[in-house]
Formats: structure tokens, C-alpha cells, sequence
């Protein structure tokens, strides 16, 4: 996942439901978009480190930036994922997860 670009987060925010989170492709390092869907979601929690007041945590996910590093641990309500980015972070604890590659528009493909 290192270097994509969140592009969008759908369905954040509520206790049980299901939320979609896609990923941009680099055409440098990777020639497929990614989307995670969560199942199951029992927290959320997205932000930015460049906050209005010196630094603090703002309750969003745009602009974060790309991916740094990405990692699934255990959790009592299934996984968490805890997504690092160049300017925050996001984590999903859900019951369960799929993630489909999808190709991308890069030069090499054609």
C-alpha cells in the first residue's frame, strides 16, 4: 500500500456499518487502485497532524497525504488497521475486511 493516495472514504463515522475507503494508484510504483471495504466497523478514527491550533489532531481525512505504512493487528471486535500517512493517520476497527486491486490507467498498461 506504500505511496497510494486516499481519494475517498465512504460511510464513516457509524457504530456497525459498513465503510468503503479508496486508494489512489502511483503509476511509479504500482499500476492498480485499491479498495478496502469494512465490515462490521466498531470505530473509526481519521486526522490530520496539521491542525489550526499547533498540531493537534483534526477529526478528518482529507488531505493526509500518501501512505507510508500500513498494518493489521488483532482486536476483541476482529481487526484494527491503522493506516499511516505523511500528515496523519486513519485506523478501522471492524468485524472484517476485502480488499480488490483494480487496474489503473498508466502508461505501462497500454
Amino acid at each position: 500500500m506504500k505511496d497510494l493516495e486516499l481519494q475517498y472514504i465512504r460511510g464513516a463515522g457509524a457504530d456497525g456499518q459498513e465503510v468503503e475507503i479508496r486508494f489512489r494508484h502511483n503509476c511509479w510504483k504500482h499500476d492498480e487502485d485499491l479498495v478496502i471495504r469494512y465490515s462490521g466497523v466498531t470505530g473509526f478514527q481519521a486526522g490530520s497532524t496539521e491542525g489550526d491550533d499547533g498540531g493537534d489532531c483534526r477529526d478528518d481525512w482529507e488531505g493526509l497525504g500518501t501512505v507510508i505504512l500500513d498494518e493489521m493487528l488483532p482486536h476483541r471486535d476482529g481487526c484494527s488497521h491503522e493506516i499511516a500517512f505523511w500528515d496523519g493517520s486513519l485506523t478501522v476497527v471492524c468485524r472484517d475486511l476485502v480488499a480488490t486491486w483494480t487496474e489503473a490507467d498508466c502508461p505501462g498498461n497500454r
